[in-house]
C-alpha cells in the first residue's frame, strides 16, 4: 500500500519522506502561488485556476488572495462558496464544504495530525481525518477547525472559536473549544 493510499483511508503515514506525495504537494503549492499572484481584478483567470486546483466546485465560488492548501483534489465546494482572507486547508484528508458557505478571513482547517507518541511523531508521521461543512453556514474570523470535525447545516462558528468536536444542525456555537451556545430556531 503506498503511503498516499494509507493518507486517504485514515492511516498513519510517512508524508515527509514519500517522493509522489512530495511531488504532489510542490505541485499544488506551484498551482496556489500562480493563484496568489493573480491580480484580484483577473476574476475569470481566478476561478479557472481555483477550479483546477480544488477538487470539486460546484458553482460560484471566490477565495480571496492569499489562499493556502496541501493538495486541493481533496477539497470540494458546494455552489455559493465564499472564503475570505488567509484561508489555509491542509487537505491530506477530505474537506468538504456545503453550498452556501461563508468563511471569514484567517481560517483554518487541519485534517492533518501527529501522533502522541514522541518518537512516532519525531519520524514523520502523521494522520489525516476529514472535515465537514454543511449547507448555510457561516464560519467567523480566526476559526480553526481541526482533524474529524463535522459542522452540520445551517451553522454560526463565533470569530476565534477553536472547533474540536461535532457541532450538530441550526446551532451557533463559539469558544475554545468551541461549544454550542443557542439553537437557531428554522
Amino acid at each position: 500500500m503506498t503511503e498516499k493510499e494509507k493518507m486517504l483511508q485514515g492511516m498513519i503515514y510517512d508524508a515527509n519522506n514519500d517522493a509522489a506525495l512530495i511531488a504532489e504537494r510542490l505541485e499544488c503549492k506551484e498551482l496556489i502561488r500562480d493563484y496568489n499572484d493573480l491580480r484580484p481584478k483577473d476574476v475569470e483567470a481566478r476561478d479557472a485556476l481555483l477550479r483546477r486546483i480544488l477538487g470539486d466546485v460546484k458553482g460560484d465560488i471566490l477565495i480571496e488572495q492569499p489562499f493556502y492548501c496541501d493538495y486541493g483534489f481533496n477539497i470540494s465546494v458546494g455552489k455559493n462558496f465564499f472564503a475570505n482572507f488567509n484561508m489555509v486547508v491542509l487537505d491530506e484528508a477530505r474537506v468538504v464544504f456545503g453550498d452556501n458557505v461563508f468563511i471569514g478571513p484567517n481560517c483554518g482547517f487541519y485534517t492533518a495530525g501527529h501522533p502522541i507518541d514522541p518518537i512516532e511523531r519525531n519520524k514523520g508521521l502523521e494522520f489525516a481525518r476529514p472535515i465537514i461543512v454543511g449547507n448555510n453556514v457561516w464560519i467567523g474570523a480566526n476559526v480553526t477547525v481541526v482533524p474529524g470535525v463535522t459542522i452540520g447545516d445551517n451553522c454560526v462558528i463565533g470569530a476565534g472559536s477553536v472547533v474540536t468536536k461535532d457541532i450538530p444542525d441550526n446551532t451557533v456555537a463559539v469558544g475554545n473549544p468551541c461549544k454550542v451556545i443557542k439553537s437557531i430556531d428554522k
